[in-house]
């Protein structure tokens, strides 16, 4: 039996509350976020292991890299989810 995963179901909590179409994935050190509808990557969050602190990624069609041209933002958990949910680069494969 899988012990419960804290983070992914806060992550799956705030997809199920904005209406769903994201599936959650664990990989290595981090979780991916993928359309449920084209089965491509949307974002990849990384913990810091600073308290709730992410790293926010974007799939750039070949590499996962900074969102921005600022760099990678490091910020708490729901604060990147909101910025993913509001920012439309994140959606270019959704």
């Amino acid at each position: 039996m899988t012990r419960p995963d804290p983070v992914q179901e806060r992550i799956e909590a705030f997809n199920r509350a904005k209406g769903g179409g994201v599936c959650v994935n664990k990989a290595g050190h981090g979780y991916t976020l993928v359309s449920e509808r084209t089965g491509l990557p949307l974002a990849r969050l990384k913990p810091t292991g600073d308290g709730d602190t992410v790293q926010v990624l974007w799939w750039n069609g070949r590499r996962w890299g900074p969102p921005g041209p600022f760099g990678i933002p490091t910020i708490t958990l729901e604060r990147a989810l909101d910025y993913i949910a509001a920012d439309p680069t994140f959606w270019v494969n959704a």
